[in-house]
Formats: structure tokens, C-alpha cells, sequence
């Protein structure tokens, strides 16, 4: 498996473009394309948030057909919550979109990102579907990546090559997200595209199995959003053997999604609104999955913990904290704390450590916190970010 620097236009026969249409109240791009040359075999996973915006709905409706063309997103608008024309407006996307890509209209996915309950302007959405299909190129992922950012400070995107069958792949994504970032699935708008020949039903496999463990273990504040999606397509280009069954070629395709949905999955939280520090919580030890996922997901989202960190104070009690109102059953007398490896726990006690290393430890850009349960075999992960003063400034204003 190599490693590339490119986006979602690295796989064969995918172009993309990104356009500011004037969604956007500060002239950036806020409308993107990603289209496949030929249709291409659909998978995607959705938030669980009750309430969903009407682009996703659309996009939820169009991708049972199994195959896709192209993907539609705009920012700064998420248009949910408007209605019966919110459900009409999604609608004329993808039936503009089909028309000028000259394929069916249940070919075209949709998903809009940005303030609910603000009716799209469709006049700046037309013109920008339209410039942005005229500019499709196979240079084009990065400027698409751009148009679907909305309060991220880095672009999220990836390539990765591998071998199916004797004939290269490439199998890359592109994300966004920032804030209003929580499990469960999806907790952000991911787009992957590969030029592998994969059933849909495999696809479909892969991506919610690995989503499970990537994009559903990341928190930046505790809040699911109504828009939220990852979608793969598979193309085929590639001329590999279609995967059928898991076999070896399986085996290696997963591998390579895991790289990619891993990559994004962590910038996302490490681009957390505000955030200044990256923040991984294992617990391990654990007598059930479900006892490691609430401690991990609790420790995670705890506001104490994550201004803690951003503080630089190795604050273990705020950790263990939370663990004992995450619901699940543990014997606290055996719990053990660990911070970026320096132990500050040992059987629910507090140990004397040296302040100033945990403040040199505390000071770096990724941390780590592990919690030791000490009471069976099994462990999870979160990854998230600290809170800092910038995460009120920006929530407290985002719809100015």
C-alpha cells in the first residue's frame, strides 16, 4: 500500500470542481462536484440524528438505486428544516446536475452543510452547479475539498494505492468537519472514491464496518448534525477482478479504506473548532465492548476533560470522572490512569508524579489518555479535542 498526495480525483475516470456561487456571505467556495466518468457502484452511511436535512433524505432515497454518477454539495447552508421546498430544492439539484452530466437523476447524491433552517438560494446554487460542471477536471479534488468546508481550518483529503488482482487501485476521500461532531454515523460529509471493481453488497460491508471504527469514534463537542453522511464510489477502472467475496483482494481493499477513513477521521477531530491539541482516549481491560465504547465516548466528550487539556493540567480525576457517569459497570478500585504514558492512577489511587513532565507532555499537539480496567479483554478508542476559548467564539456567533 503507497500513500499519495492527491484527493478524491486520484482514482481513474473522477473529476471534481469547487466554486464559490455565493451561498457564502464571505465569497469562498461553497458549492462542489465530484463525478464519475462511467456509473459508478454506490455505498454510503448516514447520521442517526431523527431529524435530517432534505438533501440527505434525497441523497438517502437516490442510493438505493446501487449505482452512481456524481456528487452534489454545497455549503454554508444546510437546508434542513425549511420544509416542503427544502425537499423540492434538493430535487432540482440533482435534476440540473443530471441533465448536464447526461445521466439518470437517481444517479446524482446530494448533501448540503452549513446554518439549518435558511431556505437555499437557488439562483446562486444553479449558477454554481452549472460553472461547476463546466469546470470539471481531473485536477479539480482539492478545489472541491475547499467548497465543502464550512468553520474547517485544514482541508482532509487522501490517496492511497494498492494491488488487487495484479492491476493498481487508488482508493481515496475527502471530509469535512469541524464542530457539531459526535457519533453516531456519520458525524461529518465524507466522500471516497476508488476505481476498484467491489459488489455493492461488499462495499456497502466495508465502509459501514470501517466507518464503525474511524468515523464513529471521533467527538469534537457532543453534537450528532442532521446532515451527515459518508458515501463511496466504485468505479471499476481499475480492470481488477470484481470483488465478490472476501478473499484476499477483500482483505487488502478493506486495509486500504481503513488508511483513508483513519487519516480523515483523525484531522476532523484534530481540526475541532477551536482545538489547539489532538486528544486520543483508549480504554482497554474492559470486561465488554459495550462497558470500553461508554467510557471512551464519555471521557471523550466531557467539557471538564477537554479544558483540562487545553489548560495543560494533567487533571486524572476529571477523567475517571467521567468514566463513572458513563453508565457502564466497572470496579473503580482497579482502574489505572495513564496521560501521554505518565502514570497518574494506579487502582483508583492517586500516584505522585512530577507536575512539570506532565505539563512538557500536556503541552503537545497529540495526546493520549488510557484507562486501564483491568477486568477482561476488550478495548476501544476515541479520538477528540480540547476545548479552548475560540470553540465559544465561534459557536456563539456562527450564524453572523
Amino acid at each position: 500500500m503507497i500513500i499519495e498526495k492527491g484527493g478524491v480525483t486520484s482514482p481513474s475516470g473522477f473529476s471534481a470542481a469547487g466554486v464559490a456561487c455565493g451561498i457564502k456571505k464571505n465569497g469562498k467556495k461553497d458549492l462542489a462536484v465530484v463525478c464519475s466518468d462511467i456509473p459508478a457502484t454506490a455505498a454510503g452511511v448516514f447520521t442517526t440524528n431523527v431529524v435530517k436535512g432534505h438533501s440527505l433524505q434525497v441523497t438517502m432515497d437516490h442510493i438505493k438505486c446501487g449505482t452512481a454518477r456524481a456528487v452534489v454539495v454545497n455549503s454554508g447552508n444546510a437546508n434542513a428544516c425549511v420544509g416542503e421546498q427544502g425537499q423540492k430544492d434538493a430535487l432540482e439539484i440533482t435534476a440540473l446536475a443530471a441533465r448536464l452530466l447526461g445521466c439518470k437523476q437517481q444517479e446524482v447524491l446530494v448533501n448540503s452543510t452549513g446554518v439549518i433552517g435558511m431556505k437555499l438560494d437557488m439562483q446562486a446554487v444553479r449558477s454554481g452547479i452549472e460553472n461547476a460542471v463546466a469546470k470539471l477536471s481531473h485536477d479539480g479534488g482539492h478545489e472541491a475539498e475547499e467548497a465543502i468546508m464550512t468553520t474547517d481550518l485544514v482541508p482532509k483529503e487522501i490517496a492511497v494505492q494498492i494491488e488487487l488482482g495484479g492491476k493498481k487501485a487508488v482508493i481515496a476521500g475527502m471530509s469535512k468537519g469541524s464542530g457539531m461532531i459526535h457519533p453516531n454515523m456519520a458525524t461529518m460529509i465524507g466522500i471516497i472514491t476508488t476505481d476498484a471493481s467491489i459488489s455493492k453488497e461488499l462495499l456497502q460491508k466495508a465502509l459501514k464496518e470501517i466507518t464503525g471504527h474511524t468515523f464513529n469514534r471521533i467527538s469534537v463537542d457532543g453534537d450528532t448534525s442532521v446532515c451527515d453522511m459518508v458515501v463511496a464510489l466504485a468505479n471499476g477502472k481499475a480492470e481488477n477482478e470484481e470483488i465478490k467475496t472476501e478473499n484476499s483482494d477483500y482483505l487488502a481493499f478493506k486495509d486500504a479504506l481503513n488508511t483513508v477513513c483513519t487519516y480523515l477521521a483523525r484531522l476532523v477531530a484534530k481540526d475541532g473548532e477551536g482545538a489547539t491539541k489532538l486528544i486520543e482516549v483508549n480504554v482497554k481491560g474492559a470486561p465488554s465492548a459495550e462497558t470500553a465504547y461508554k467510557i471512551a465516548c464519555a471521557v471523550a466528550k466531557s467539557p471538564l476533560v477537554k479544558t483540562a487539556f487545553f489548560g495543560e493540567d494533567a487533571n486524572w480525576g476529571r477523567v475517571i470522572t467521567a468514566a463513572g457517569y458513563s453508565g457502564a459497570s466497572f470496579d473503580p478500585d482497579k482502574v489505572d490512569i495513564y496521560i501521554s504514558g505518565l502514570a497518574t492512577c494506579r487502582n483508583g489511587v492517586a500516584l505522585a508524579f512530577d507536575e512539570a513532565e506532565a505539563k512538557k507532555l500536556l503541552k503537545e499537539k497529540e495526546i493520549d489518555i488510557t484507562i486501564d480496567l483491568k477486568s477482561g479483554d476488550f478495548s476501544d478508542r476515541m479520538w477528540t479535542c480540547d476545548f479552548s476559548y475560540d470553540y465559544v467564539k465561534i459557536n456563539g456567533s456562527y450564524r453572523s
